[in-house]
């Protein structure tokens, strides 16, 4: 746990959003990133729950105190390296994902929760401005092919997980 008393000293707070008057103007991200500081204390703010919910919140099973300790640590490789074991997509799932964990988030009995997901959200971005996010070819290929119906998330991640054991996966998409 980065710090033990990070709970208590911070708020949740989120990033700011460009107007709206600016965002029609162009097709770029309308939510700022965190500075270095807010991100720091956004990570602070996960306790050491014992039993953290938001595990079991989360669908793909995030484990989230983890890389928010990463985080705390500014240790980015490591944040990126615990996110990406169990989330194939986190570029995307950081944008789009309801974030169920938040709503487990033990934290959230007393107080707003963990802004877990604009976190996950900034690991990835910074993950690739450092260069961490690579495409890993399989050891070897087991010279099975597979064929996955449908390109959404479920689609991709299957795809995903079964060219990394060395399956040829080709993607059908209407």
């Amino acid at each position: 746990m980065g710090k033990p008393t990070g709970f208590t000293e911070f708020n949740r707070h989120l990033p700011a959003r460009v107007p709206v008057a600016e965002r029609l103007k162009n097709y770029d991200e309308y939510v700022l990133r965190y500075s270095d500081n807010e991100l720091n204390e956004q990570s602070a703010r996960c306790m050491d729950c014992g039993v953290p919910f938001c595990h079991n919140g989360c669908p793909l099973g995030n484990v989230i105190p983890e890389f928010n300790d990463a985080v705390y640590n500014k240790d980015w490789k490591e944040a990126y390296d615990i996110l990406s074991s169990t989330n194939n997509f986190p570029e995307f799932t950081g944008r789009i994902c309801p974030a169920p964990c938040e709503s487990a988030c033990v934290l959230g009995i007393n107080k707003p929760a963990v802004a877990i997901e604009e976190i996950e959200k900034h690991i990835i971005e910074i993950a690739f401005e450092k260069g961490f996010v690579q495409a890993k070819q399989p050891n070897i290929r087991t010279g099975k092919k597979v064929a996955v119906v449908g390109s959404g998330p479920a689609g991709l991640a299957a795809a995903a997980q079964l060219n990394s054991v060395g399956h040829q996966v080709t993607v059908f998409e209407r």
